[in-house]
């Protein structure tokens, strides 16, 4: 197998922004000044700096007080997706909601604790409400209401799309309405490149049914893993006696928050101008490739393209020879809630140089018509 050169598989930011020297003056910093603190245990809510300053993050991007005696700090969002997710389940088998495609990390999660899984359909505006009512009247009917319901609302990963303020306003009464809980997954909420940010749903509504998982992998680093749950009680309560861990990591937690005194803003707006240039790159490569064969998402934040790609593409065949041809991405079934074949690819732009992208995308134009059965127009011009 031929080294991989072009990889739009894998969902990391620019490494070129690192900040490497604030760091290091942070980590100084944070042991010289808690030496004490990281030589005990961190306790079920985690580093009290680390929540401070995430609460600010939240409170100054959402305009609503978060109270940081609410967040509870997790080694990594999965660890938030795995925790909420053994809190509400009550056993095997159990029925929850989530989008059609969603974060394999997350599919894996969900189906290693044996849950079965309801795939709601999606268009551009994200998971579609008329179709949570129906799966959750469905639900009420046979006695087996969706123990919640998961989203991933801005910059939804593989799709790059974001839900509207009146669809969230939507899906927050349909939980209430069943007594359905929802987890909201905002981990790429910081990657914001153009447009206005929707509101994340603990912001619409105090319901404390709500649970709001969020991370650092994707605007600073996945090596810190370092993610956090805000959730108000009696629901905080539930997460907490759920948690069987020795909590977060109290020194990455320690450098974090020396490092994000001043605000989270400053180093988004050194990373996200970067991936921004890139997005726009990908997207121009695209057009000037695959204009005529595919449709794509116009992501105005995260990481990710979704490309939908002809029917008559033998996607075995463009796999292995795309990989032959150096170029990796992500095909739509590893991101099918059922893991169904279907005809789309994600490509991540986040962490290759603008060199790459600009030799990349066109390898993997000519390995996809090559990889074509007719030669027949697209008979497609939306994404879904």
């Amino acid at each position: 197998m031929s080294k991989i050169k072009y990889d739009f598989g894998s969902g990391r930011s620019d490494p070129s922004t690192f900040p490497v020297e604030k760091l290091k003056a942070a980590a100084v910093k944070a042991i010289e000044n808690e030496a004490t603190f990281l030589t005990e245990y961190p306790g079920n809510l985690g580093h009290e700096g680390m929540r401070i300053a995430m609460a600010q993050r939240e409170s100054e991007r959402e305009g609503v007080e978060v109270d940081p005696n609410h967040l509870l700090l997790t080694n990594g969002s999965m660890q938030g997706v795995t925790l909420s997710a053994e809190t509400l389940q009550d056993a095997h088998g159990d029925r929850i909601l989530i989008e059609e495609f969603s974060y394999p990390g997350t599919l894996s999660a969900y189906r290693n604790l044996k849950f079965d899984m309801q795939g709601i359909e999606l268009d551009e505006s994200g998971m579609r409400p008329d179709r949570v009512e129906e799966a959750l009247e469905r639900g009420k009917r046979d006695n087996r209401l969706p123990k919640f319901i998961y989203t991933i609302s801005t910059y939804q990963n593989p799709t790059g799309f974001v839900m509207p303020k009146s669809r969230r306003l939507e899906l927050i009464d349909l939980g209430k309405k069943y007594g359905v809980p929802i987890i909201e997954d905002n981990c790429y909420a910081d990657v914001h490149y153009e447009g206005p940010m929707e509101p994340a749903l603990y912001a619409l509504d105090d319901d404390p049914n709500i649970i709001y998982l969020c991370s650092l992998s994707k605007i600073l680093a996945p090596g810190f893993r370092l993610g956090y749950i805000y959730s108000k009680p009696p629901m905080l309560e539930r997460l907490l006696a759920r948690r069987s861990d020795a909590g977060s990591n109290s020194l990455a937690a320690a450098i974090t928050a020396e490092f994000y005194k001043d605000g989270i803003a400053g180093h988004a707006k050194v990373a996200n101008p970067v991936l921004h240039e890139k997005r726009d790159l990908t997207l121009r490569s695209l057009e000037a490739n695959l204009g005529d064969t595919c449709v794509w998402s116009q992501p105005v934040g995260g990481l990710f393209i979704w490309v939908r790609i002809p029917d008559d593409v033998d996607r075995s065949k463009l796999w292995s020879s795309s990989r032959e041809e150096g170029v990796a991405y992500l095909p739509g079934q590893s991101f099918h809630y059922a893991r169904k074949d279907v005809a789309y690819l994600r490509l991540a732009f986040g962490h290759l140089t603008p060199d790459q992208i600009s030799e990349g995308i066109p390898v993997l134009a000519r390995c996809l018509n090559a990889a074509r059965t007719s030669n027949e127009s697209r008979q497609f011009e939306s994404l879904f």
